[in-house]
């Protein structure tokens, strides 16, 4: 969305907010570029959508460096998850199932999704569900991290899978 200023501004009538964030209530366009012109400040239009729209009288160099801090601040501030994938085949060993389920516990404490595919070839394809999910189900079990379901058993390409991640504790709740 593109900022309009000074002569670009449609709205016959402004709420206007001064170079010190005081509200001049509401204006014509033109006493608004007048105000503007003679603090040699232009009139920026902030919000577009309000009734009347909202203009505030600034350097518009300055108002776009405050945007674009706002904007970085936002983005440093938003943290990526990633799904990480844990695959294991109807025969794996216990040993290396507590291996998978302590990578899977330590994502899941970082924040990550966690994809738990049970890979299934040749004949296992057509085994009975309940016994896949039970074999799914021995991985789970080992997580010591909290967490939900967030996509429950599906069958894809490569076998069945589950997606959980970390339960995440609103405010005010004790964990």
């Amino acid at each position: 969305m593109r900022e309009r200023i000074n002569n670009q501004i449609r709205a016959k009538e402004l709420r206007v907010i001064d170079s010190e964030n005081k509200n001049l209530g509401v204006l014509s366009i033109k006493d608004a570029l007048e105000l503007a012109q003679r603090e040699g400040l232009d009139l920026i239009e902030i919000s577009p959508n309000g009734n009347p729209p909202v203009a505030k009288v600034m350097n518009f160099g300055k108002y776009q460096y405050e945007v674009s801090k706002k904007l970085k601040k936002a983005k440093a501030g938003a943290k990526s998850t990633e799904t990480k994938s844990v695959q294991v085949k109807i025969g794996t060993g216990d040993h290396d199932l507590e291996l998978k389920a302590k990578n899977a516990s330590k994502w899941l404490k970082e924040g990550h999704r966690i994809k738990i595919e049970l890979f299934l070839a040749g004949r296992t394809k057509y085994m009975e569900e309940k016994f896949l999910r039970e074999r799914l189900d021995r991985v789970m079990h080992l997580i010591t991290e909290d967490y939900k379901v967030s996509d429950s058993y599906k069958r894809g390409p490569k076998g069945l899978f589950i997606t959980i991640e970390k339960v995440v504790a609103r405010a005010g709740q004790a964990k």
